[in-house]
């Protein structure tokens, strides 16, 4: 008796079996919690938004829920854009990004190869010392002290110098080049190559990922950072965009009064100008962040798999 041919792999497609009333129930459980979770982070980001292009008015009468603008209005970013310290702030922010980022590349590199290289003399008391950086702090009084002492007080290298290496990234740029073929390092010797040309010249290139990582990494720590400034800058001028922001939200947009002119009302935007200050200082963030996250979690995997 001749037997009926079956289609190869039509019992073994996962497609084609079917779900159990219990899993199903489980993914849409999953989705809604999903759903629920971007809800409850996308909403505030909506609310500053909405609330930074309402009118002062109708957003002080209008407590809870806030589905769209109300009374559409640009005045408090025309009287944010035009206040000099928000100017200051940004300038400032940009210089501190471009001196510093070279600076904590330039380290970060250095301390990566010292610590990915093998033989070297008195490794392992320098990796402890270097380590110990890296859960024990001298504590606040102690480097303010040691700022002053310095000559940075009130200086924009303040914000530069004392945090010019993470540890923890030249451990994650350790991880990198350990990942490199020995027989790199061995080639570039026979031809006579020293350890900078090594590092600059060979490894350099190779890592260029992890350099991207940790650019975000530093870069995003100097944008954040805000205690340092309140601590070692005394002159508003010199303050960073989020000492300016900060100033904004505590103390209730007094900090604009000096910018406002005989045709301005600084209380017609009072409430609104906080949040317009938000999405000013926040938009250069969320508009990169979102094609950057994925060196984000590389940089997370590398540190969190082989550091």
């Amino acid at each position: 008796m001749q037997k009926t041919a079956r289609s190869p792999g039509l019992h073994n497609n996962p497609t084609l079996i079917k779900r159990t009333p219990g899993e199903r129930a489980f993914d849409a459980l999953n989705i809604a919690l999903m759903l629920a979770l971007c809800a409850v982070t996308l909403y505030p980001v909506y609310f500053v938004v909405c609330a930074a292009f309402s009118s002062n008015v109708e957003l002080l009468m209008h407590p809870g829920f806030l589905p769209r603008p109300l009374g559409f209005n640009i005045g408090a970013f025309r009287l944010a854009l035009k206040h000099p310290l928000l100017l200051s702030g940004y300038k400032n922010i940009m210089i501190i990004l471009a001196v510093s980022l070279p600076i904590n590349i330039l380290l970060t590199l250095l301390c990566g190869y010292f610590l990915s290289a093998k033989e070297v003399l008195f490794k392992r008391p320098i990796l402890a010392v270097i380590m110990f950086t890296m859960f024990f702090n001298a504590g606040m009084i102690p480097n303010y002290l040691n700022v002053r002492s310095l000559g940075l007080y009130n200086s924009l290298w303040s914000l530069i110098l004392p945090g010019a290496m993470s540890v923890y990234n030249a451990i994650i740029c350790k991880t990198a080049m350990e990942g490199l073929p020995d027989s790199l390092h061995e080639s570039a010797r026979l031809d006579g190559a020293n350890d900078l040309v090594i590092l600059f010249r060979i490894v350099l290139p190779l890592i260029m990922p992890t350099i991207a990582v940790l650019l975000l990494y530093y870069g995003v720590a100097h944008w954040n950072a805000w205690f340092n400034a309140t601590l070692y800058i005394s002159e508003d001028r010199k303050l960073p965009i989020q000492n300016i922001l900060r100033a904004v939200l505590i103390q209730n947009s007094s900090i604009f009064n000096s910018a406002v002119t005989e045709n301005d009302r600084i209380n017609d935007f009072a409430e609104t100008i906080k949040y317009s200050a938000i999405v000013i200082t926040t938009l250069p963030v969320l508009a990169i962040y979102p094609f950057l996250q994925k060196y984000f979690v590389k940089g997370v995997m590398i540190g969190a798999v082989k550091g």
